[in-house]
């Protein structure tokens, strides 16, 4: 395999590393999450006018052209700063829903405004009883000729409360388990019937609880095809495990790096404590831990990008192994900085809660490792 970037995305890669540096310190993302939305408009409008949000579309649409391999690029560095601006929920989730099962007038309508910043979309496809099962959904449609009506609850739905679309899963026919019967929806989020109820999550983002309550929404908002939707779904999630173990690499850098900076200048017994052999090994563990991760994301992402016929199975080895040494990662360094790694004054927990998170995203290390091993 040929791991070298190519001039177009090691440009991409310093332009990103660079807003980061300038506009990703603490207390400005401090600042971020506490405003209504839970990130910045001039941030995501910067993101638009770099191009970034036109990334993983094709050129037919406006966009750049890209694969699963350039948005990891973006995620990872978006992973060292922490940003919160709603780029997976739009661009990866929701955007590539539309740009996969949108019928040609709808990714007109739509996706040059997501790609200018514009229209922010997010996934509602999680429900209260269904954990990590995609196909287990209660939400159900009416067929009222031209039109559906839609009544149900979606649950965890990442940036759902400033979202202007929701793509949203929907069963149209069969059992509440069953991978037949689903239909993927784009629904209006001002539409009469949707009620949001937006909260911040443990790792300083914002997530919503949505439901609808006869809501009316025309036929030709259908993404894919009526009750065969599953495979598409499959797809965005699988998208979606590659950002989020892109931008868990990223978090996981800055921690092992943090906690050898830490351990160099911190004076314990008249020597620093990097002189510690046991603590050295510690870190040697992280920096080990970090680099096969980061080499499973290299392999999962290509693999994806390229359609492998075992792309599947190496996604599920991906996030076994995220969710395992990222916990790990991080708890070695909040453990090597003492009590003060999970203080707000210190970025360490901030990173150690998000991996927590991104663990528990789109199935926890033991559903995949099951899900590898069957």
């Amino acid at each position: 395999m040929n791991f070298d970037l190519t001039e177009e995305q090691q440009i991409i890669v310093d332009n990103v590393q660079r807003f980061v540096d300038e506009n990703y310190s603490l207390d400005k993302r401090q600042g971020y999450i506490s405003g209504k939305n839970g990130f910045a408009a001039a941030n995501w409008q910067k993101m638009a006018e770099l191009g970034w949000l036109s990334l993983p579309f094709a050129e037919a649409d406006g966009g750049f052209g890209g694969s699963q391999i350039d948005t990891m690029l973006v995620m990872e560095q978006f992973g060292r700063g922490l940003v919160v601006e709603p780029f997976l929920a739009s661009i990866v989730l929701g955007a590539g829903a539309v740009k996969r099962g949108g019928s040609v007038e709808l990714k007109a309508e739509l996706l040059p405004a997501v790609i200018d910043g514009s229209a922010q979309l997010a996934l509602a496809y999680a429900e209260e009883q269904s954990r990590f099962d995609l196909a287990d959904i209660h939400t159900r449609v009416e067929d009222k000729g031209d039109h559906f009506h839609i009544n149900g609850q979606k649950s965890m739905v990442i940036h759902g409360g400033s979202a202007t679309h929701l793509v949203v899963s929907v069963r149209t026919a069969g059992a509440q388990d069953s991978t037949a019967g689903i239909t993927l929806v784009l629904v209006d989020a001002a539409s009469d019937g949707v009620s949001r109820a937006a909260f911040p999550t443990v790792d300083g983002l914002q997530a919503a609880e949505v439901t609808f309550k006869d809501v009316k929404v025309a036929k030709n908002r259908i993404l894919g095809s009526i009750g065969d939707a599953y495979g598409l779904l499959c797809e965005v999630i699988n998208d979606g495990i590659l950002a989020i173990s892109a931008e868990a690499v990223g978090a996981m850098e800055m921690l092992y790096k943090d906690t050898i900076e830490y351990t160099q200048q911190r004076i314990q017994f008249d020597h620093p404590l990097s002189d510690f052999q046991v603590l050295q090994h510690r870190m040697v563990e992280m920096f080990m831990e970090y680099e096969q991760c980061k080499s499973m994301l290299l392999r999962a992402t290509m693999e994806v990008a390229a359609a492998g016929n075992k792309a599947q199975r190496t996604v599920h080895a991906l996030k076994a192994l995220i969710g395992k040494q990222a916990i790990f990662v991080g708890e070695s360094a909040v453990q090597l900085h003492g009590g003060m790694g999970m203080t707000e004054e210190l970025r360490i927990g901030h990173y150690f809660k998000r991996l927590l998170v991104i663990d528990a995203m789109f199935g926890n290390s033991d559903h995949h490792l099951y899900q590898f091993s069957a």
